[in-house]
């Protein structure tokens, strides 16, 4: 009896591990432009949603942006001629780079009237058509209204720490001396 239960909840174990990991994560309404103006031309937005998640996208940009500690490093994952000096600063006082902002989502809002969220989208050397937020997450190949995984237009957090990446969500290795 006492090997029956131990594989019962094993068994059972493994099966709630393939069904977490074989789920597919929710979708939700979303729009995706790689400039304002394509929002603008699009019949179905409404202006004001395309001016004000634009400028918060573009404000977002520079905080929540991956940083890199080279031009080199940022350009080895988005590829020659997709990275800018980044506004912060290394804790040594160094410049750090960050990729360029190659468009931006906002996520449709509760009661399904406008949009909101606005945040800044980045495609990588590797997947170039793909769009990915901050945190390195799908937001597809697809501009104007589409669908996306949920948690992909929830507003993207600040980075409390900067990380130099050798990867778009590698492992990263922390500035300065302090330990985490």
């Amino acid at each position: 009896m006492k090997n029956f239960t131990s594989v019962s909840v094993l068994a059972l174990a493994a099966v709630g591990v393939i069904w977490f990991a074989t789920r597919e994560e929710p979708k939700t309404d979303a729009a995706v432009y790689e400039t304002l103006q394509q929002c603008l031309a699009d019949i179905n937005m409404v202006r004001s949603d395309c001016e004000k998640n634009y400028a918060a996208a573009q404000q977002q940009h520079a905080t929540v942006a991956p940083k890199f500690a080279s031009k080199k490093e940022c350009e080895t994952e988005f590829g020659a001629a997709r990275c800018e000096v980044s506004p912060q600063r290394s804790e040594t006082g160094g410049s750090m780079f960050m990729p360029l902002m190659m468009g931006y989502m906002m996520g449709s809002m509760l009661g399904g009237r406008g949009y909101g969220n606005g945040q800044p989208l980045y495609r990588s050397r590797s997947n170039p058509g793909n769009f990915r937020t901050a945190d390195n997450k799908s937001a597809g190949r697809t501009t104007g209204r589409t669908r996306v995984a949920q948690s992909s237009t929830a507003r993207p957090t600040a980075k409390s720490s900067t990380r130099s990446r050798g990867g778009f969500g590698s492992s990263g290795r922390r500035f300065g001396s302090a330990a985490t």
